[in-house]
């Protein structure tokens, strides 16, 4: 094998196509990687620009030649990691050691001869990228993330001398020597080696990373996109905030399919560009730059099959950076490392968040990092503030780098104006084990020193004030199986890939409302029919809401989609059962244009809700926006483990007409497998069950609805709260009716509400009574598993 033979002769400078996995001692994690994948994706369409490698063995002969390694030595022997002064003293002194140092002669000659062969390769004065590759970079538990330093736009032999020898100096950057020796490692045991590659006309295209694997959760089955216009450089720096895409691995062969199932529009408000003198610089991005996104559907695809490709080849989750020639559009690979932070996580095991109490929400933005943390703020401008840190508060700033490391390990929480699920905040907060959240926008102009904040990185939300946290260790292995179902109720496609690990049966109820009313924020009606709005300030707020989106429908449509789709992904093949928009006319008036669609209800519980507005004139052309996202998440994205729930509803007839709506769109109960459920929470449908169960392929009990209408209780009194029981002999007669008709018609039967999760005893009645799943809150399911194994095991007979 080559790499192998190159190894083993250890020269000062290697051909990426002699290297592999098997030279990191020679050319570091970065370098090997390149290695293997210019082999690896020889016959693909990514490719790996042309370069070559100056070797580990360069470094030291450099190091030795010059006779700088005794004086190097004594300048580490006693730095510590928090003695923030001495650090950057020594520190400053060996890199001013190093760039003063001349290169010898014989490491020049081979230098620029490998130099000339690539011009000669390539043609022309290339730019190039010159970029560290020290040998214990990339490794698990320490990735060594932007401790060492890489140069872009690099021209010319002399100047690609210097790079490298700027490359050799970074090994003792301030931050790099900390993170040396929080890690573990003895300086002497790191090498430099030094990657030199043709550089990728990005400037002209685009850049980015991607992912095989959801770096906050671990979830293996997605591929994370990130991806600004321009170089990459802003995008890992945290400078430019990027556009977001998923794409679902295990559908990425399909090619009838578009498996993305989530796109995040980024602000991009700026782009890394080249500049003379071999340098980069940061330019504004037209507005109608900003409004599109960076990556096709098709490019998404591309990308995704290369990470897939290259994490199976490995078989690792990856970290890869890729960039697009703006000239060819071709899409290169130019770095590929395994990703480290999931391994962290999975030696923490899962946990289980219980807050309460909390306050406002402030800002907004990515969730990173894990876990919810109360504590007062420490909003810092730049890295020169950084000597003003309280150890124990909340990091808020526009951006971090490197720089920043000696104290972000010393911090609780980690709050970002920019930056993407790549920036180094986001990355170090990951590493840490920090709650964190990147790209808020305006936490620096909101959030004040000293003001006590909750962050919590389940819904990327800084709330004010100081919440009751409660966490829990979730042991997967000890969780008990079970013949009854014990699905999950979940609300935010955000927070659900964090429970891939959970051994449940599937999604029992995912409820629509919450996706409109985070990521949509608009009234359907009004996304349809905007010029019914009188009121311009509104216009302008839809307008700003649905950035680059022409048809303000299909803004309703794509994100509907895409939130039902992040949800449906995580557990599929298992069912997930999908909920119809449910909102009462008072919570829709409060959507963004709403109160023009909405009429003035004395009693919104028991009025225009469910099913009766699916068939209405006044919102048939919202509903067909709901049908056409379960469509597209259906049969464009292909995730057929979608089963359709029909909420609160009265009649028979009501049924027909609603089941005639949906078939009208395409999704006509059995076709394609489509199985249709009813919401059993209204009496009627108790007493009429054989006759739902003719018209529906299954039930699903509301308790909450159920017992208000059955026992005539408004569910939000808290003069009646005494009174509402689920467990009331009204109440459990009518579920055992129900559980008993649906059986005889041959349908399944579940129960969605809260009762399970609080009520022991109601979890072991449903299982006497023959229920097929109960689905409930993820932090209740291991509890809950263990109430239903218990009434199994006390239960002597079969289960339907």
């Amino acid at each position: 094998m080559m790499s192998r033979d190159c190894n083993r002769r250890r020269p000062f400078v290697c051909q990426f196509s002699e290297i592999g996995l098997d030279d990191i001692a020679l050319v570091g994690g970065k370098n090997a990687s390149l290695g293997e994948l210019t082999r690896e994706l020889s016959k693909s369409d990514l490719k790996v620009p042309p370069g070559f490698v100056v070797t580990s063995a360069a470094y030291e002969h450099f190091i030795e030649a010059a006779g700088i390694g005794p004086e190097i030595r004594n300048l580490l022997a006693d730095v510590a990691d928090n003695d923030l002064k001495k650090l950057s003293d020594q520190g400053a002194a060996i890199r001013k050691l190093v760039l003063e140092t001349a290169m010898p002669s014989d490491l020049v000659e081979i230098i620029q001869q490998a130099y000339v062969t690539l011009v000669e390769q390539v043609g022309g004065r290339p730019a190039l990228a010159v970029r560290s590759s020290a040998t214990a970079e990339d490794l698990p538990g320490a990735s060594f993330a932007g401790q060492h330093e890489s140069f872009l736009n690099v021209s010319g032999q002399k100047n690609l001398l210097t790079a490298c020898r700027q490359c050799f100096a970074s090994m003792f950057t301030d931050r790099a020597i900390a993170y040396r020796i929080k890690k573990g490692f003895k300086h002497a045991q790191v090498k430099m080696s030094v990657g030199v590659q043709t550089m990728v006309r990005a400037d002209k295209g685009a850049s980015g990373v991607m992912f095989s694997i959801d770096p906050e959760t671990a979830f293996p089955d997605v591929v994370v996109i990130n991806a600004v216009w321009g170089l990459g450089e802003g995008l890992v720096q945290g400078t430019v905030d990027p556009d977001e895409y998923w794409a679902f691995r295990p559908l990425l062969d399909r090619n009838d399919l578009q498996p993305v199932i989530y796109k995040k529009l980024g602000a991009k408000q700026k782009a890394v560009v080249y500049s003379r003198g071999g340098a980069t610089r940061l330019i504004s991005k037209r507005r109608s730059e900003r409004d599109v996104f960076v990556l096709t559907n098709k490019d998404v695809i591309a990308l995704a099959r290369g990470a897939d490709h290259i994490a199976k080849h490995y078989g690792q989750p990856m970290d890869i950076e890729w960039a697009q020639d703006g000239l060819s559009g071709d899409f290169f690979i130019v770095q590929a490392r395994p990703e480290t932070g999931h391994a962290l996580r999975q030696d923490a095991g899962l946990k289980s968040y219980s807050v309460k109490n909390l306050g406002t929400p402030l800002v907004f933005g990515l969730n990173v990092g894990e876990g919810v943390v109360s504590a007062p703020v420490c909003r810092l401008d730049s890295a020169a503030d950084i000597g003003s840190f309280v150890p124990g508060s909340v990091l808020v700033t526009p951006i971090t780098d490197p720089d920043w490391v000696p104290i972000m390990q010393q911090a609780a929480a980690i709050v970002t104006d920019h930056g993407g699920r790549t920036s180094h905040a986001a990355i170090v907060c990951r590493e840490m084990g920090l709650p964190g959240i990147v790209g808020a926008l305006n936490a620096t102009r909101i959030l004040e020193t000293g003001q006590m904040v909750t962050v919590s990185s389940l819904d990327g939300t800084v709330y004010s004030g100081e919440a009751d946290v409660d966490v829990e260790a979730v042991d997967v292995e000890s969780i008990p199986a079970t013949r009854t179902q014990v699905m999950l109720n979940l609300a935010n496609p955000a927070a659900a890939a964090r429970w891939w690990q959970l051994p449940c049966d599937g999604v029992g109820l995912a409820r629509m409302e919450f996706i409109i009313n985070t990521a949509i924020k608009a009234h359907p009606m009004a996304l349809v029919h905007p010029e019914r709005i009188s009121d311009q300030r509104v216009r302008r707020e839809i307008a700003k809401l649905t950035r680059g989106w022409s048809d303000t429908g299909q803004f309703f449509v794509d994100h509907l989609a895409y939130g039902i789709a992040r949800i449906a992904a995580v557990f599929h093949p298992k069912p997930v059962i999908v909920r119809l928009s449910d909102f009462k006319s008072n919570e829709y008036a409060s959507l963004i244009g709403g109160s023009v669609f909405e009429p003035q209800e004395d009693n919104p519980m028991i009025g225009w809700r469910g099913a009766s507005r699916y068939y209405s004139p006044d919102y048939g052309d919202g509903f067909a926006l709901e049908c056409k996202a379960l469509k597209m998440v259906r049969d464009e994205i292909g995730l057929k483990n979608i089963i359709i729930m029909v909420p609160f509803c009265r009649t028979l007839e009501e049924a027909d007409r609603v089941l005639d709506v949906l078939a009208k769109f395409g999704l006509r109960r059995g076709k394609d497998g489509l199985k249709v459920y009813v919401m059993c929470e209204v009496p009627s449908n108790v007493i009429l069950a054989p006759e739902f169960a003719e018209r529906f392929d299954g039930f699903s009990i509301g308790s909450n609805d159920l017992t208000q209408l059955t026992l005539g209780v408004d569910r939000d009194s808290e003069r009646l709260a005494p009174l509402f029981r689920e467990e009331d002999p009204a109440v459990t007669k009518l579920i055992e009716s129900v559980i008993k008709d649906a059986h005889v018609a041959g349908v399944p039967v579940g129960l969605c509400g809260q009762a399970p999760s609080t009520k022991p005893t109601f979890a072991e009645f449903l299982v006497q009574s023959g229920i097929n799943s109960i689905s409930v809150t993820p932090d209740s399911f291991a509890r809950v598993k263990g109430h239903v194994a218990f009434a199994e095991a006390a239960l002597q007979r079969p289960i339907f």
